[in-house]
């Protein structure tokens, strides 16, 4: 298969069907989960879905959708398209399968994935995390990873606009 081919194979815009994808490729794995908007990606989001992926087998990226990103963000954002994003994820070695949801929480998106681990960046807190009541009736590990200071988009959006 072609590299251009084996991307555009990790990316499902239909839950259900990483869903079934998945039933097929989890046998005796450790799926880990993480979710995000990456819109620029950057070092810090490289570093931090390396980290996530060496926790587990497959690493899942719940990938917020434009809507979503721009009720989070607000106007203006994201810059790239959610399909945009998507590949630039899908093309990391790290980066087994990226689903697009477009809540604002990914909670059904977990229900539906049922990870064995769920990552977030240090810069979280478990008590303020939305999704800890669904991963808690998984018994999914949630693991914290370190934030690595000074990368952000946000600081990027503002380097570049001067």
């Amino acid at each position: 298969m072609s590299s251009y081919l084996s991307i555009q194979n990790k990316i499902f815009t239909d839950r259900e069907d990483l869903v079934r994808e998945l039933e097929n490729t989890r046998k005796n794995k450790i799926v880990v989960f993480t979710n995000g908007c990456f819109d620029i990606l950057h070092k810090g989001h490289v570093s931090y879905l390396s980290r996530a992926r060496d926790l587990g087998d497959l690493l899942v990226v719940g990938l917020n959708s434009d809507s979503s990103v721009e009720h989070l963000k607000g106007s203006g954002r994201p810059l790239n398209s959610e399909m945009n994003r998507a590949f630039v994820l899908a093309g990391l070695e790290c980066v087994d399968y990226i689903t697009i949801f477009s809540e604002e929480t990914p909670e059904k998106t977990i229900e539906a994935v049922h990870p064995e681990i769920h990552t977030k960046g240090g810069d979280y807190n478990l008590e303020d995390l939305p999704e800890k009541k669904i991963l808690d009736q998984f018994g999914s590990r949630i693991v914290l990873l370190p934030f690595e200071e000074g990368f952000s988009t946000t600081s990027i959006i503002k380097k570049a606009s001067g």
